[in-house]
């Protein structure tokens, strides 16, 4: 029987694209038709459809293969228990083009070390999240729900959105406001020109 190769792939917001991942996985041999793929879901959501679809797909033999493993999980327990998962399957995981053996002890410490460095950014992604709420609270850009937005209001949200670090969900959770009203707001209030040296 041949083992397959079945890929995942994830961008945490509406605005990413992910070409450049399913192209990563497709030059590591993943068929196009067997990459799995959440759009909108951030890592520390362990519910994602796209990922439950991926480890329903892999049988014993199979490998996983993911880009990078902050793709897969954004933290350390998250990312041992699907790696411990995985494993009692007898099913392979693939960081790029490395395959990971959890019985080898170095293997598990850079595995562990990974997972690390996945969930401190996802830490200080979260951290920008609460100073972008306090700022605009400080500038009066929240002040609860409302049925529309000022015009102050809509600016804060598409320069917010063009940072690249909110998704539609993100703001529409920050200003109180459904996610129609973010996509109507969008349309109408252009799009901020931001300095190439932002950290987007």
């Amino acid at each position: 029987m041949e083992h397959a190769l079945i890929g995942y792939a994830r961008c945490s917001t509406d605005r990413q694209d992910l070409t450049a991942q399913r192209n990563a996985l497709t030059k590591l041999g993943v068929k196009p038709d067997r990459i799995y793929t959440d759009h909108g879901f951030t890592g520390t959501h362990r519910a994602r459809p796209g990922l439950d679809q991926a480890l329903a797909a892999v049988r014993e033999g199979d490998t996983l293969v993911v880009p990078k493993l902050d793709r897969l999980a954004r933290s350390v327990p998250d990312a041992r228990a699907i790696g411990e998962e995985l494993a009692r399957r007898g099913v392979r995981l693939q960081l790029g083009a490395t395959v990971h053996d959890p019985t080898d002890p170095m293997g598990k410490l850079f595995f562990n070390i990974l997972a690390t460095f996945a969930e401190f950014e996802a830490d200080l992604i979260k951290l920008r999240t609460r100073e972008g709420m306090a700022v605009a609270r400080a500038k009066g850009k929240l002040r609860g729900k409302k049925p529309k937005l000022s015009l102050r209001q809509q600016r804060e949200l598409r320069r917010m959105y063009d940072t690249g670090g909110y998704s539609i969900s993100d703001l529409a959770e920050l200003f109180s406001v459904s996610r129609p009203t973010v996509y109507r707001t969008l349309s109408r209030q252009p799009s901020v020109v931001l300095d190439e040296t932002e950290n987007c």
